[in-house]
């Protein structure tokens, strides 16, 4: 099974402690493109650690977790 909940979300906030100390203007039209998408993936998965969290029927939790392995993997490939 996948690591837990909560550890993914250590992580993720680790991670956005490490970034956020590191300012840096994207200085190209399509660095901005590319950092605003991040942070419309980035957005997205908070919101859907939320329904996780939330979800009850077993069908529901699957598809949520399917639709973040994709936005992960998405994110993944920004990078």
């Amino acid at each position: 099974m996948a690591r837990g909940f909560e550890s993914k979300d250590v992580e993720y906030q680790q991670a956005e402690a490490e970034r956020a100390k590191v300012p840096q203007a994207p200085t190209t039209a399509e660095e901005r493109a590319r950092a605003d998408r991040r942070r419309e993936l980035e957005l997205s998965l908070a919101r859907m650690r939320g329904d996780l969290e939330r979800a009850r029927v077993d069908a529901h939790r699957v598809m949520i977790e399917r639709a973040m392995a994709t936005l992960e993997s998405e994110l993944a490939s920004l990078s």
